[in-house]
C-alpha cells in the first residue's frame, strides 16, 4: 500500500492504516478518499498531498533514509570515491534517481569541486567517501570551503561501531579530524536520529555558510529504520536580512556628507551587480572591485575603474586614495585587497563578523541586494558627468598599459598576450576557474571580463583548484563553456581528474601556462632576496597526456597560433588541454 505526504505539514496518509481520526477504513486507497477529505493536522485539501515515490519502503536502511533526505533537500551532485566502509551509502546513491555520483580520482578534488559548485550556484553538493584516508584526503578542498564560506556537506563512512576506538582498519577519530574545519560535525550511531542529524548538518552548512560533516559506521548504514518515524528538521528558505531603518539613515547621511565617495564591491555583492551600479549612478561614485568580485560588471562598464590590490590597476589605487569615504559592499578586507585602514567606511555585509574588520562610520548587517536599494532611496542625486569623464580617462590609461604589455611577437609567449587572446576569444558566457599562482595573477590583472562567471580559491589560495572547479562548472552549466586557467605546477597536483572530465563527457577547456617553473614562488624568493631554489619543474607532454586520456591536446609555441588553438578547443566539444609555452619572467 502507498503512503502520501502533505506538502504543507509533512503529515502522512498511510493507505494500509487508513485514517482512524476521520473514520476512513484501513486499506482505503488515496484515490478513493472523499473529495472533501482534508489533512487532519493542517486541514489542507487532497491537492496538498503527494505520493511518497522517493521515500524508501518500510524496510529501509539508514543509508536509504540519508540519501532520500538529500533528495528532499534538492541535492543533485555528490563527489567522492566508493570503498568498503561506505558501500551501503554508495549503493543507496546508485538507486537514487535525482543525485548524480561523480567518482573522482582523488577525494580532495571532489571536495574542491563541491566547494566551487556552491560558490558558482549557491547550491549544496555532497562529498561522499570512505573512512580514514578517504576522509583525510578531503581536507584541502573542505578548508577551501571553510575559508571562502561555501556550504558543503561531507558524508563519510566509518568502521563498524564495535571497532571504533580499538583501532579498526582505516579507522581514525573523524570527529576530531573534522572539528577544526566544520560548522557541524557528528556521527550517526542511532538509526532513529539519522535523518535528524543529516537535516541538522544541512541547516548548519546553509545558515552558517560552511562545512558540515556526518560520519556513519558501516554497520549502522545497513540497519533497518522506519522512514516514517524519523525526526527531521526544516530550514530557512532564505537569509534575507535588512538592518534597522535608523542604521540605514545613518549610512545615507555619511554618504551625503562625502564629497568623493568610492564604492568598493566584493564577493558578497556578486548577486547585487545592478544595485551597486544604481548606487554609483545616483551618487556619481566610481566603482572599485576586489579580485573575487571580478566579473560583477563587464570591464568596460562606464563606472568601473578596476581591481584594487596587489594585481590591480594604479588607477583603482588612486581612486581609493583620493576618496573621503569608502562604501564597502560585501568586502572581506583581506591582505590581498589592501584597502587603506585610515579611510572612513560605510560597510554592508551579510556576515556580522565581517563588520568592523576596519573602523567604520556606519555598518549595515544585511544582504547587499536588499540594503543597497534602501540606501539609494535616501541618498542625494548627484551630477555624474564630470566623474564619468575622469573614469573614462582612467580606463583608457589602463587599457593602453595592458595593450603595451601584450607583446604579439614575443617567444616564449608572454602571459599578458595569452590573457588578451582569451579575452577576445572565450565565449561571453563562459564559466572560468583560475588556479593560484602566476596564472591567476595574470588572469586577474589582464583578462577583460564581459559576461563570464569566475571562481577561485580566495582565502586559502590553494594550488590545484581550477581543474576540479571547472568540472563543477561543467556540471552546473552544461550549456556554457567551462574553462580552467592553470599553471603547470598546480595542474600536475590534480591532473589525474582530467580523466574524470573525459569519463563524464564534460568538455572543459584547460588553458595551461607552461613555464616549467613555480613562477610565483620564484618571484617571492627574488623579493625576499633568496636565490631561486626548488622551483624548477620537470613536465610531461601535456597535450599528449590529454590525447592519451581520450581528450584533445594541442601544444602552442608561437603567438600567432594561439587564437586558433583556443577556438578549436572550445569547438571540439570534448575535454581539451591547450599547452602554451610561456615565459616565467613576470616583467622585463
Amino acid at each position: 500500500m502507498a503512503k502520501w505526504r502533505c506538502r504543507s505539514c509533512t503529515s502522512v496518509y498511510d493507505e494500509e492504516r487508513g485514517d482512524p481520526e476521520t473514520g476512513i477504513a484501513p486499506g482505503t486507497a488515496f484515490s478513493d478518499l472523499p473529495g472533501d477529505w482534508a489533512c487532519p493536522e493542517c486541514n489542507a485539501g487532497k491537492g496538498a498531498f503527494e505520493r511518497n515515490s522517493e521515500d524508501p519502503p518500510d524496510a529501509a536502511t539508514v543509508s536509504d533514509v540519508i540519501i532520500s533526505e538529500l533528495e528532499r533537500w534538492g541535492v543533485e551532485l555528490a563527489f567522492g570515491m566508493p570503498g568498503e566502509s561506505a558501500l551501503p551509502l554508495v549503493d543507496a546513491l546508485r538507486r537514487s534517481r535525482k543525485i548524480r555520483y561523480i567518482v573522482v580520482r582523488h577525494e580532495g578534488n571532489g571536495a574542491m569541486a563541491a566547494s566551487a559548485y556552491n560558490k558558482l550556484t549557491g547550491k549544496i553538493a555532497v562529498c561522499l567517501t570512505i573512512a580514514g584516508p578517504g576522509a583525510t584526503h578531503l581536507a584541502t578542498g573542505l578548508y577551501d570551503a571553510k575559508e571562502d564560506r561555501a556550504s558543503v556537506l561531507s558524508i563519510n563512512g566509518q568502521v563498524k561501531a564495535q571497532y571504533v576506538g580499538p583501532g579498526g582498519f582505516q579507522e581514525i577519530d573523524q570527529d576530531a579530524f573534522f572539528r577544526p574545519v566544520t560548522v557541524f560535525n557528528n556521527t550517526v550511531f542511532d538509526p532513529a536520529v539519522a535523518t535528524k542529524i543529516v537535516t541538522r548538518a544541512l541547516r548548519h552548512a546553509i545558515i552558517e555558510r560552511g562545512v558540515a560533516q556526518v560520519s556513519v559506521p558501516n554497520n549502522v548504514q545497513k540497519m533497518p529504520v522506519d522512514a516514517m518515524v524519523c525526526e527531521r528538521e526544516a530550514c530557512l528558505s532564505n537569509r534575507n536580512i535588512v538592518p534597522a531603518a535608523e542604521e540605514i539613515e545613518k549610512a545615507a547621511d555619511e554618504i551625503n556628507r562625502a564629497e568623493r565617495p568610492v564604492i568598493v564591491a566584493g564577493w558578497g555583492a556578486m548577486d547585487a551587480a545592478g544595485d551597486v551600479l544604481h548606487l554609483a549612478r545616483t551618487i556619481a561614485a566610481p566603482i572599485v572591485i576586489t579580485l573575487r568580485a571580478k566579473g560583477i560588471l563587464p570591464d568596460d562598464n562606464e563606472w568601473l575603474v578596476g581591481i584594487h590590490g596587489s594585481l590591480g590597476s594604479p588607477q583603482a589605487r588612486r581612486a581609493v586614495n583620493d576618496a573621503d569615504l569608502l562604501i564597502a559592499c560585501g568586502v572581506g578586507f583581506s591582505q590581498q585587497t589592501a584597502l587603506p585602514a585610515d579611510k572612513p567606511v560605510v560597510q554592508i555585509d551579510i556576515d556580522p563578523l565581517q563588520l568592523g574588520k576596519q573602523p567604520f562610520r556606519a555598518a549595515l548587517w544585511g544582504n547587499c541586494r536588499l540594503v543597497l536599494p534602501l540606501l539609494v532611496e535616501r541618498v542625494r542625486q548627484r551630477d555624474g558627468e564630470s566623474m564619468l569623464q575622469q573614469i573614462a580617462l582612467m580606463q583608457r590609461q589602463w587599457r593602453e598599459q595592458l595593450e603595451r604589455e601584450a607583446d604579439p611577437d614575443a617567444v616564449p609567449i608572454r602571459p599578458p598576450y595569452i590573457m588578451k587572446i582569451l579575452s577576445e576569444t572565450l565565449p561571453e558566457d563562459a564559466v572560468i576557474a583560475i588556479d593560484s599562482g602566476d596564472n591567476g595573477w595574470w588572469f586577474g590583472r589582464n583578462f577583460r571580463m564581459k559576461r563570464q562567471k569566475f571562481t577561485m580559491s580566495g582565502y586559502l589560495g590553494t594550488m590545484g583548484y581550477a581543474l576540479p572547479a571547472a568540472l563543477a562548472a561543467a556540471l552546473a552549466y552544461p550549456d556554457r563553456t567551462a574553462v580552467a586557467v592553470v599553471g603547470d605546477g598546480g595542474f600536475q597536483m590534480v591532473m589525474g581528474d582530467f580523466v574524470t572530465a573525459v569519463k563524464y563527457d564534460l568538455p572543459i577547456v584547460v588553458v595551461l601556462l607552461n613555464n616549467r617553473e613555480l613562477a610565483m614562488i620564484r618571484v617571492e624568493q627574488k623579493m625576499e632576496r633568496y636565490p631561486p631554489f626548488g622551483t624548477d619543474l620537470l613536465n610531461p607532454d601535456f597535450a599528449a597526456y590529454a590525447e592519451s586520456c581520450g581528450g584533445a591536446g594541442v601544444r602552442v609555441e608561437r603567438p600567432e597560433n594561439l587564437k586558433a588553438a583556443v577556438l578549436e578547443a572550445v569547438r571540439v566539444n570534448r575535454p581539451a588541454i591547450i599547452d602554451i609555452n610561456t615565459d616565467p619572467e613576470r616583467f622585463r
